[in-house]
């Protein structure tokens, strides 16, 4: 896969996103082009289903450049995102210059200074983005960072920083200057992340889309999609996020709901459709009961009585 030049403004940012189906909103745009410009990580949180990670797969395929992905979680260490030594290799060559015949010690001299190189070195995600041997700068997504424990994120300065990486037993690994990887992280603020990994990135929100960008989105992810049925999804997903719900549905699940509904051939909304297909919406059961039966059927009515006003 060839690597494509950079955007080279705001509007080309724009454009290049739309051309791979993401509809960007225009401070997002501004936020990728100036990540891009100025070498930046870029520091996307906001609630799941946002689309925060599809703007690191996004911008892998408009780039060119391969997608290296770390999914944070409980108990992520630097053995799991970083690199780690190949503890049972080594131990196999500990063993076998042990039994070999004669010059033992002259082996073992040998073999110490040559335990912590290249091939005894395990390269997690971190560690394979900053590889300077690499052909081509990827995309390094840090996926939901809030899930990680907060002493995580001091492994993250130097990356975040310098780019690099300190292996005490082996040396500084470091992205060849004027190429490093391009770094997006993103968070669900399930808890804050620390201000010195923020102060290192450029900072966006991504809040949920209104009902023009959520229409386009829907139209080019779900293209086949009756435009009456596509304007009354969106528009009845966006009175869900009004009401009091514990988890309102993000744009992928208007889009997976689109798709169910497709499969179902509908054309529009009907009361017991959306009763029979809130699991695809709703992902509790709490919310699925708050909306479930008159409150559905009020909330289509509402939706239908705004449409007949306005024609």
């Amino acid at each position: 896969m060839p690597m494509t030049p950079l955007p080279s403004s705001i509007d080309d940012t724009a454009a290049q996103l739309l051309a791979h189906d993401y509809v960007p909103e225009r401070a997002l745009a501004t936020t990728v082009y100036l990540a891009l410009k100025l070498q930046r990580p870029l520091f996307l949180e906001g609630e799941p289903g946002t689309g925060k990670t599809e703007i690191a797969r996004t911008l892998a395929a408009m780039l060119g450049r391969p997608l290296i992905r770390l999914q944070c979680y409980e108990g992520l260490d630097l053995a799991g995102a970083a690199y780690e030594w190949n503890y049972a290799r080594q131990m196999l060559e500990i063993r076998l210059a042990e039994a070999g015949d004669g010059g033992r010690d002259a082996a073992r001299e040998g073999l110490a200074s040559s335990l912590f190189s290249d091939r005894f070195l395990i390269r997690r995600a971190l560690l394979q983005a900053i590889d300077p041997a690499a052909p081509v700068p990827p995309v390094l997504l840090i996926d939901e960072l809030d899930r990680a424990d907060e002493p995580f994120e001091a492994f993250l300065l130097e990356v975040l920083g310098d780019f690099q990486i300190t292996i005490p037993e082996y040396g500084t690994v470091q992205a060849p200057p004027g190429r490093p990887p391009i770094v997006v992280l993103t968070s669900n603020r399930t808890r804050e992340v620390h201000d010195a990994v923020k102060r290192r990135c450029l900072y966006h929100w991504v809040g949920f889309p209104d009902t023009a960008r959520e229409k386009a989105i829907l139209e080019r992810r779900v293209p086949g999609a009756p435009e009456r049925l596509t304007a009354e999804i969106v528009a009845f997903v966006q009175r869900l996020r009004a009401l009091e719900l514990y988890k309102l549905p993000g744009i992928a699940e208007t889009i997976e709901w689109t798709r169910a509904l497709m499969e179902l051939d509908a054309l529009v909304l009907d009361p017991e459709l959306i009763n029979h297909t809130l699991g695809v919406l709703l992902k509790y059961q709490d919310d699925i009961g708050k909306v479930q039966g008159s409150e559905a059927g009020r909330l289509l009515a509402q939706l239908r009585s705004e449409v007949a006003g306005a024609r």
